[in-house]
C-alpha cells in the first residue's frame, strides 16, 4: 500500500464499520461521530463485523483517496478497545494489513535520541 506523506497519523475507528459506505459517507462519520477532520491527510481506517475487510480513507491534495482490501479467507486482527478511535503508527498499519496483532511483544522499540551541544 502507498503511504502518503512521512508526518501522518493513522487513526482506527474502534467497533465495526457498516462497509456500504463510500468516501462522502466515511467522511461524513470522520467529521461528524469521531469530530476529526478528513481533509487532514492523515488515514482514516475501518473495519466491518466480520473482520474480513478494511477500508481506509484519506486526503491527498486535491481530492479524497479511498483504498479498500478485503480477504478471501481469514480475519485482520482488529483490536478491541473501550476508545471510539485508537491512534496508532504506520508501523502498525502494516502490521494490521499482514494480518499481525498490531501490539508485537517481539517488536523493537523506537528509541529517540538528542544530541547535545
Amino acid at each position: 500500500m502507498f503511504l502518503p506523506s512521512t508526518n501522518i497519523k493513522v487513526y482506527l475507528a474502534m467497533g465495526n464499520t457498516d462497509m456500504r459506505k463510500s468516501i462522502n459517507g466515511l467522511s461524513i462519520l470522520v467529521s461528524g461521530h469521531l469530530e476529526l477532520d478528513p481533509f487532514s491527510g492523515h488515514l482514516f481506517v475501518f473495519c466491518n463485523r466480520k473482520r474480513n475487510m478494511i477500508k481506509i480513507l484519506y486526503w491527498d491534495r486535491n481530492g479524497f483517496c479511498l483504498w479498500h482490501k478485503r480477504l478471501e479467507k481469514h480475519s485482520f486482527k482488529w483490536p478491541a478497545s473501550e476508545e471510539e478511535i485508537m491512534t496508532i503508527g504506520k508501523r502498525e498499519l502494516t502490521w494490521l494489513m499482514d494480518g499481525l496483532d498490531i501490539r508485537q511483544r517481539e517488536a523493537h522499540d523506537s528509541l529517540k535520541f538528542s544530541t547535545l551541544f
